[in-house]
């Protein structure tokens, strides 16, 4: 079973730029579409951005110009690029399978706090 942890998280001013990093372990990681989503206190869990095996990638509105997902397959990690961040990006962000079915446990996530 596909394992993941997040990092690169932090505080950060309007404006700025975080980087996020996502592990997977195990063998399937390239193989399966991937996302990041993120959780605002007293907020539902949201998809943010996806990339297909092949790099496909989709955003929703709010970040597209903004946020980039990549993904290094040879290294089992999932990235995403966030610049020109906003308050509202503030939330704990997450990485898992795009494919609900293919599901792995979630990570401990990584915080990311934007001040105005």
């Amino acid at each position: 079973q596909m394992q993941l942890v997040e990092s690169g998280g932090g505080l950060v001013q309007a404006g700025g730029s975080l980087r996020l990093s996502c592990a997977a372990s195990g063998n399937i990681f390239s193989i399966r579409a991937m996302a990041w989503y993120r959780q605002a206190p007293g907020k539902q869990r949201e998809l943010v951005a996806s990339i297909t095996d092949y790099g496909y990638t989709n955003y929703i509105d709010s970040v597209k110009g903004r946020f980039a997902i990549s993904r290094d397959n040879a290294k089992n990690t999932l990235y995403l690029q966030m610049n020109y961040l906003k308050p509202e990006d503030t939330a704990e962000y997450y990485c898992n399978t795009l494919n609900r079915a293919q599901r792995a446990p979630w990570g401990q996530g990584t915080q990311v706090t934007v001040s105005s």
